[in-house]
């Protein structure tokens, strides 16, 4: 399967080589010196599974800028992209997640998308009504420096929604990970987003 990832901070990058294990994986980011890097099997963030991962196994993992190239014929997009929060506004910055939205519309439309990205409680169900039925959310639960080890052995595995394309999603992730006796939870993806930032509130639940 090709995959397609646009972010390569420690959510998207962990995922690109946990998923190169066993598919074609494409990231993508705008920043040139990140990608130059990947290519040279060096990490550009401090994490050292990830960079023994690159230097030690054969990954099927490709870096570019160029979201045309990478989308070409891809079956999975996942957005790792920043949503950083804004204390001023009280919201979380999703601009990012909706450029690469339109992105792949664009160049990939259809494809299924999975927000890795982390995003306010009901924002999934409003992109459905704004027709992108494509769009699932699977929340995240990982450490910075330590994001490749916590989706080797994953404490649960949560898809916001009770399908075949989420079951399926789950999968990939479990397939990559070297713990297998995982809890997987299908949930509504309201429930998957308030699950990720009651997380985020307790470093027990995160963790």
């Amino acid at each position: 399967m090709k995959i397609t990832i646009f972010g390569t901070g420690y959510v998207g990058l962990s995922l690109a080589v946990l998923l190169a294990q066993h598919n074609e994986v494409v990231a993508v980011d705008i920043i040139k010196s990140k990608v130059e890097k990947i290519n040279k099997k060096e990490s550009p963030i401090v994490d050292a599974e990830i960079q023994d991962f690159l230097t030690h196994k054969n990954l099927d993992l490709f870096a570019t800028v160029d979201p045309e190239e990478a989308l070409k014929g891809c079956e999975l997009v996942i957005i790792a992209t920043p949503t950083d929060y804004d204390p001023n506004t009280n919201k979380f910055n999703t601009g990012s997640v909706e450029a690469v939205l339109k992105t792949v519309s664009q160049y990939r439309p259809g494809v299924d998308v999975v927000i890795k990205s982390t995003i306010p409680v009901g924002y999934t169900e409003k992109l459905r009504r704004l027709g992108f039925e494509n769009v699932l959310f699977s929340p995240e639960f990982l450490r910075e420096g330590s994001a490749l080890k916590d989706n080797l052995y994953p404490s649960r595995i949560i898809v916001g929604e009770n399908s075949e394309r989420a079951r399926n999603f789950a999968n990939l992730l479990l397939e990559g990970a070297i713990k297998k006796d995982v809890p997987i939870l299908l949930t509504g993806p309201t429930e998957a987003e308030a699950i990720k930032l009651f997380s985020n509130g307790s470093v027990q639940s995160k963790y």
